[in-house]
């Protein structure tokens, strides 16, 4: 493992924090605490704080669900987590997991969607969703993207890769 290259594609990537492997419940909250904290530290405003912590905690959940929901085994249950700067000083917080190629279109489908509405829009879509009456407690893809999308400074930014035959790497990315 070549430990310098990695720091230096950190470095010019401005990433702040990463995580790759298996996640559970506890490392989120850990990982989550550490991320409340450097951004403290950083001295960034308590609303990008609780924007980037709420993106995170989103995206990661969200990862876990996923993965317990297919069965996967605890390699296929692996999560890619950044959180970065830009040039810009907005923070990026990136999320990327194995998912079904289907599931993976059907969120980028909504990301699309979501893409495409004004603040209006998203307020409305967000209190529309909330009433709607949940189907399957693993359901995704709903109110909790509203909100990211609701909390980022732009529209969130999705990519599936496919990996294998049915299965592909998808990656969402809030900018706060």
């Amino acid at each position: 493992m070549d430990l310098l290259t990695l720091r230096e594609q950190y470095l010019q990537q401005k990433i702040m924090l990463s995580f790759n492997g298996p996640i559970s419940h506890s490392l989120i909250e850990e990982i989550g605490q550490a991320i409340r904290n450097y951004l403290n530290s950083q001295a960034a405003t308590q609303s990008a704080t609780m924007d980037v912590f709420s993106s995170y905690i989103e995206l990661t959940q969200n990862i876990s669900r996923y993965a317990a929901a297919k069965g996967y085994s605890e390699e296929q249950a692996t999560a890619t987590v950044a959180v970065a700067r830009d040039e810009e000083g907005h923070y990026l917080v990136s999320a990327g997991n194995l998912v079904e190629t289907d599931d993976g279109r059907s969120v980028l489908e909504r990301v699309e969607g979501l893409a495409g509405m004004d603040a209006g829009e998203l307020k409305r879509a967000y209190k529309q969703q909330l009433r709607k009456p949940r189907e399957h407690p693993s359901d995704g893809a709903g109110l909790g993207l509203i909100d990211m999308s609701r909390r980022s400074r732009r529209p969130l930014k999705a990519k599936l890769e496919p990996l294998s035959p049915g299965q592909s790497f998808l990656c969402l990315t809030a900018t706060i």
